[in-house]
This record gives C-alpha cells, sequence and structure tokens, in this order.
C-alpha cells in the first residue's frame, strides 16, 4: 500500500512560479512511476506529466518547456516545479503512483493505483 500526500498548492498570478511536492509512504516507491493530472473547473482529468524509475519524463504539450518533474528516491518525494504559470493551468493537481512498467499506461488515471488528495493551484490574469 501507498499513501501519497501533495503540498505546495496556492495562488499565484500569470507568469509566475509555484513547486509541488507529493511525499510517498511504501517502501516500493523506487520501483513506481509517479504521476501528475489536473482536473480544471468544468474541465476532464488530465494528465499533465509522469517520472518512471529510471527519471524518463513524460509531458503532456501544453506545459513542455514551463514544468519540470523530479523526483527524490531517497526522500520518497516527487516534485513538480512549474513555471510561467498561465490562467488555464488553474486545476487541482493530484499526484498518482503507477507499479505499470509499460509508458503507454503512464498517460491514463485509469492505470494508476494510489492516489494523493490533491492540491488546488489558481493563476490570475
Amino acid at each position: 500500500q501507498v499513501q501519497l500526500v501533495e503540498s505546495g498548492g496556492g495562488l499565484v498570478q500569470a507568469g509566475g512560479s509555484l513547486g509541488l511536492s507529493c511525499a510517498a509512504s511504501g517502501r516500493t516507491f523506487g520501483t513506481l512511476t509517479m504521476g501528475w493530472f489536473r482536473q480544471g473547473p468544468g474541465k476532464e482529468r488530465e494528465f499533465v506529466t509522469a517520472i518512471n524509475w529510471s527519471d524518463g519524463t513524460y509531458y503532456v504539450d501544453s506545459v513542455k518547456g514551463r514544468f519540470t518533474v523530479s523526483r527524490d528516491n531517497a526522500k520518497n518525494t516527487v516534485h513538480l516545479q512549474m513555471n510561467s504559470l498561465k490562467p488555464e493551468d488553474t486545476a487541482v493537481y493530484r499526484c498518482a503512483a503507477t507499479s505499470s512498467t509499460y509508458s503507454g499506461h503512464y498517460y491514463y488515471p485509469q492505470y494508476y493505483e494510489y492516489w494523493g488528495q490533491g492540491t488546488q493551484v489558481t493563476v490570475s490574469s
């Protein structure tokens, strides 16, 4: 069993930066792929990024060049650095974990077994 707890959300002006963290419990963290999903008001849940056990990273096109995902296996944490934020980045961001080793699964929430509660990110224009 893995428990995930996000932190770091908040309110920021457009063009600003925020960092989100996800702390994981459990001894298998190093073998998991960690993902971030978001759901904005009136929108479907959307894949944002993922990082696998060997630090391979995956991003949705809309955040490439602005967001950076990283992980610290010694601390069981994953970090999402968000720069050049836009109002359309406003959403609840949720951390998730999957034991799948197939990269094609990383983009889809149904393949993630564990989820955090989420943290709100609001970007004002």
